[in-house]
Formats: structure tokens, sequence, C-alpha cells
């Protein structure tokens, strides 16, 4: 599942919008919205961020 695929399912999952899912990851809602479209790319230190969030919600996607 692309990155962008999951931004969008967590932040419907907990509510988020692009501002507060932003601030979780110490990224701004541009860079967020910027995932969500596929116009840039995470870094490393982002996904991880992403990742330690989802376990954290206990958020798991299926493996592709």
């Amino acid at each position: 599942m692309p990155f962008s695929k999951k931004l969008i399912i967590v932040r419907a999952k907990l509510n988020l919008s692009q501002t507060d899912l932003g601030k979780l990851l110490h990224v701004s809602c541009v860079t967020i919205s910027r995932w969500e479209t596929n116009k840039s790319k995470p870094t490393k230190k982002a996904i991880y961020a992403f990742e330690e969030l989802c376990k954290k919600y206990k958020i798991v996607f299926e493996k592709e």
C-alpha cells in the first residue's frame, strides 16, 4: 500500500486534520498534503515517526 494511502487511513482512523498529523510527525500541514498527493516523498526519519505513531495507536496495514 502506498505511503499516501496509509496517511489518509491513519488520519481518518484518528480523526486528525493534516495540521494535527503534521504536529505529531513534526512536519507542516503542507508536507502532509504533499505526501498524500504524491508530490513529495517522506524522509526515513518521517517514515519512522509515522510507523511509531501507528504502533502507538495499534494501526496495522495488510502486507502486500
